[in-house]
């Protein structure tokens, strides 16, 4: 069984989780899922099933569409509301034009400091496992890039609750964009909730439910819930092997390539017959331009 699904993870289990139901419900040992999702958040979480967890790198790099709620006036331990307080103040000042004037500080490539809660490793142990033991550590700043941050909902009072839409790339923390929102007014913030809309191509709309997966599996169905592997990496440009061609790419062999796209640019090897062959990157040849594959499914 081999196949991507889109599961809105619902609120409580952690990403890891869901991968062990997976595996449950499948009788399948090889499963990953594609970009983790906070315990308390739902929404899409991608999980690779079979040969599928062979691109699991690519798909984590797409990019990501949340739906967070952000509270004004609180900071916490963890940037959520799962953490303890760590500060209060009156934000009953704070209004929605005031808000909407420092999100482009926020737009565009900004630098993020990891939380303690995130699975960066420091000396080979995820932060959040030295968070648990209360342990913080210095983090250096990473560069993401917002691509569109707007507020979608305004309530004022003492602690503003504001709805945010974001369009961001692989690696960025949302809960590190609340307290870092709420910093730049003076008064801090913590992400109250968050649902992930979409990740790359996968959208939320079109999501299942570990139940309906389940259901679908007792019915010897699930393979039908299952996003093949070409149409999961549709986003990225194909070229077509011909007979000779395929041949030489199940050997790991480059191809010439048509495509008028950067260096580097990944690309899907299909054969004549529209199966995914390979996934590899354009590179220069002196003056032609080839496909060196990087992953062989043939």
């Amino acid at each position: 069984m081999d196949g991507v699904l889109s599961l809105n993870k619902p609120s409580g289990p952690t990403s890891h989780d869901v991968v062990v139901r997976v595996r449950r419900i499948l009788g399948e040992k090889r499963v990953g899922h594609a970009g983790t999702l906070d315990p308390l958040a739902t929404g899409v979480l991608v999980v690779c099933v079979g040969k599928a967890t062979r691109i699991v790198e690519y798909l984590v790099a797409q990019e990501k569409e949340y739906a967070a709620e952000m509270s004004l006036g609180r900071t916490t331990t963890t940037q959520d509301s799962a953490g303890e307080e760590v500060s209060s103040r009156d934000a009953s000042h704070v209004t929605r034009e005031m808000l909407e004037a420092v999100l482009p500080r926020f737009t565009g490539r900004i630098k993020q400091i990891p939380p303690m809660v995130s699975a960066v490793k420091h000396e080979g142990k995820r932060l959040y496992e030295l968070a648990r033991r209360d342990i913080e550590v210095e983090r250096e700043p990473r560069e993401v890039v917002i691509h569109r941050l707007e507020v979608t909902s305004f309530t004022p009072g003492e602690r503003p609750v504001a709805g945010l839409n974001v369009v961001c790339s692989s690696g960025t923390y949302i809960r590190t964009l609340c307290a870092d929102i709420g910093e730049a007014l003076s008064v801090g913030g913590y992400m109250k909730s968050l649902v992930r809309l979409r990740v790359g191509r996968f959208d939320l709309r079109d999501a299942v439910d570990l139940e309906t997966l389940e259901q679908a599996a007792d019915q010897q169905r699930a393979e039908e819930l299952m996003i093949p592997m070409d149409e999961a990496l549709s986003e990225l440009p194909a070229v077509v092997a011909d007979p000779f061609l395929a041949r030489l790419v199940a050997h790991g062999g480059a191809i010439p390539s048509n495509l008028i796209a950067a260096e580097g640019t990944l690309v899907r090897v299909k054969s004549s017959s529209g199966d995914l062959l390979a996934v590899g990157r354009l590179r220069l040849r002196g003056k032609r331009s080839v496909v060196a594959p990087e992953k062989v499914f043939a």
